[in-house]
C-alpha cells in the first residue's frame, strides 16, 4: 500500500487521525466521481460511428482476397509428395538468380 505524502506531512502539522481520514474519503470520492463522468462520456461519445466510402472499399477488397486462392494448391500438394518421397530437387541457379534480381529490385526502389 502506497502511503500518501499529504498524510506524512499532515501528521508533522498536528492534525489528528479522523482530520487525516476525512481528507482521504474527500480525495477517494472525488477521483470516484472523475471517473464516473470519464466513463458516461465515453459511452455517449461512442454511440455514433460513420465509415468513410474508402472504408467501404477496403472491406470489399477484404472479402475479395479472403474469397481468392493466394496460392496454387495443387502445386504445393505435388511438391509436398515430392519432398515426401525424397524426389524433389533445388535448382539452385533458378534460386540465386531470383536472389540477385529481388536485390536489384531492392536496390532500385531504395534508391529512387
Amino acid at each position: 500500500m502506497k502511503i500518501n505524502e499529504s498524510i506524512k506531512n499532515a501528521a508533522g502539522l498536528g492534525l489528528d487521525k479522523a482530520s487525516i481520514e476525512k481528507a482521504n474519503a474527500a480525495k477517494v470520492e472525488a477521483d470516484a466521481k472523475q471517473k464516473a463522468g470519464k466513463s458516461a462520456s465515453s459511452e455517449s461519445a461512442s454511440g455514433n460511428v460513420t465509415l468513410s466510402p474508402l472504408s467501404a472499399k477496403l472491406q470489399t477488397l477484404e472479402t475479395k482476397v479472403k474469397a481468392s486462392n493466394v496460392y496454387d494448391t495443387e502445386k504445393v500438394d505435388a511438391i509436398k509428395s515430392a519432398i515426401a518421397n525424397g524426389q524433389f530437387s533445388v535448382n539452385s541457379e533458378k534460386v540465386a538468380e531470383g536472389l540477385i534480381e529481388t536485390v536489384k529490385d531492392l536496390l532500385t526502389s531504395r534508391f529512387a
